[in-house]
This record gives structure tokens, C-alpha cells and sequence, in this order.
């Protein structure tokens, strides 16, 4: 009896459902996270110059209530159902129309798509919940980093422990694997940076690509770190050089490296070790 319950709780419709209200609240994450960043960086920053703080708005992840940025109207909660919402809407605010980002329903389909494959590569059991938690902050900094070129540490760094913590509870990896995909996900790109650095005088990277692949490296083993790099850096690569020629990139701008190894992840994770590995022409 509790087995078939289990199933049903972790079955890919249920876990589809439940990905498409995770990728909602995700979209708050993605906005008002970075803002929430600014806003203590001001705050602190006015405690050490020893100036009167200044006077912010309150901002967390709950308050205030969803606005439309236009025109002030309160988002109300049959407004906010995923997905569905946004087609009943036609995609505008239903006080003066504005259009809303196509971006929302993108992420809550993405995500609640993303939940029902994890359910289907890994069965019913419960620690497909840890790879739900590894999918959702895979998306969440995905759209921060695309956004701001940051990748929160109130992000990567629960990332990476859940990581090591679901690896000794026996969920993912041996602990060992995890372990040593943290510590060479991080020395990896870390060496990379600082070569780069020594040799051109420049920053090629932020230090939060290195928290990320310490993450992947975590969750996926040292194994997979390889095929992440290559995999992010060759379509990394692609895709700046058509923003570039199509002029989305703008002078002075770069690509984001997170989305490109969170997208790398995410494509080891469904393809699986021996498959990969077949890609590599390893034994």
C-alpha cells in the first residue's frame, strides 16, 4: 500500500505538477533575488563608510506581493497559477495589458518537464527529491547568472552540500566520488583562472563558475567533469559568437560559463555515465 502511494507521489505526472509550481516560485528567485543582493550591498556598504543607511524598500523572496511592474496592479492568485495563467491572460496583465515575459511559463514548463524526467531516469524511490532540489537551483542560477553575470553563494554553496549530503545518505555517488568531483570541479576551473589571469592580466571568469562545477562535480562525480567543461565550452562558444554576429552581444559584454555548465550537467545527468562515456570512446 505504501509503495503504490510512493509511486504515485513520485510518479513523472506528479512530479511534473509539482516542477510546474517549483519553476513559479523559481521565477521569483530569479527576479528578486539579485535585487535582495544589491540591497544589502548598499546596507553594507553604508555601515562601513559610516553614512546613514538608506532608506530601501523591504524586499525578500514573499514581500511585497507580486506587482505588475507597469502599472501597480496586485497580482491576484488565480493570476498566478503556472502555465495556465499566463495562457488565459494572452500573455498581458489583465489590469492595462502590458505584456509579460514569455520567460515565465518558459520556466515553470521547463522545470515541471525537467521534475517529470528526473522521475523517469530514476524511479520511484526518494531520492529522486534530491535530484528534483539539484534540477531546481540548476535553473534558478541558470537565469540569475544569464541576467547578471553572478551565481549566487546562498545558491552554489547549498548546491554543493546537498550534494555531498545525498551522497552519504546513499542516494547519488559513493561519498568518495562526490567528494573528489567537488574538490577537482573546483580546482579545475579555479587553475584555468588563474592561468589566464597570469598569462593576459585579465579575469576570464567569476569565482562562482568554480563553486558551480564543485557542485556538478558533487552531485555527478570527477568522472563527468571532463564532458561538463567541453560540453559548456563548445556551445558556450557557439552561442557567443552568434550573439556577436547578430549583434545581441553587445561591446564590452560577455556570455555567462554557469548556464552553459548547468545546461552540460543537466545532459551528463539524463544521458547517464555509460553513455557519456561511449560519446568519449572510453572504456
Amino acid at each position: 500500500m505504501l509503495s503504490d502511494l510512493q509511486g504515485a507521489l513520485l510518479s513523472p505526472w506528479a512530479l511534473g505538477l509539482l516542477g510546474l509550481c517549483i519553476g513559479s516560485f523559481l521565477n521569483v528567485v530569479i527576479h528578486r533575488l539579485p535585487q535582495m543582493m544589491e540591497r544589502a550591498w548598499k546596507l553594507e556598504g553604508a555601515e562601513l563608510l559610516g553614512v546613514p543607511a538608506p532608506d530601501l524598500p523591504e524586499l525578500s523572496l514573499s514581500r511585497p506581493a507580486s506587482r505588475c511592474p507597469q502599472c501597480g496592479h496586485r497580482i491576484r492568485w488565480f493570476e498566478n497559477i503556472p502555465l495556465l495563467s499566463w495562457l488565459v491572460l494572452r500573455g498581458r496583465c489583465s489590469a492595462c495589458r502590458t505584456p509579460i515575459s514569455a520567460r515565465y511559463p518558459i520556466v515553470e514548463l521547463a522545470t515541471g518537464l525537467l521534475f517529470a524526467l528526473i522521475a523517469w531516469r530514476f524511479g520511484s524511490q526518494i531520492g529522486v527529491l534530491a535530484w528534483c532540489l539539484f534540477v531546481a537551483l540548476l535553473v534558478a542560477l541558470t537565469g540569475i547568472d544569464w541576467d547578471t553575470t553572478l551565481l549566487p553563494d546562498s545558491l552554489t554553496l547549498p548546491l554543493l552540500w546537498a550534494g555531498l549530503i545525498a551522497a552519504a545518505l546513499g542516494w547519488t555517488l559513493p561519498l568518495a566520488t562526490a567528494v573528489w568531483g567537488a574538490v577537482f570541479g573546483y580546482l579545475a576551473l579555479w587553475s584555468v583562472y588563474w592561468l589566464f589571469k597570469l598569462t593576459t592580466g585579465k579575469e576570464g571568469m567569476g569565482a562562482g563558475d568554480f563553486k558551480l562545477l564543485a557542485a556538478l562535480g558533487a552531485w555527478l562525480g570527477w568522472q563527468m567533469l571532463l564532458p561538463i567543461v567541453l560540453g559548456a565550452s563548445v556551445i558556450g562558444a557557439v552561442v557567443g559568437i552568434a550573439m556577436k554576429l547578430s549583434g545581441a552581444l553587445r561591446e564590452g559584454r560577455y556570455v555567462p560559463f554557469g548556464p552553459f555548465l548547468a545546461g552540460a550537467g543537466l545532459v551528463v545527468l539524463f544521458a547517464g555515465p555509460e553513455r557519456v562515456h561511449a560519446w568519449f570512446g572510453w572504456s
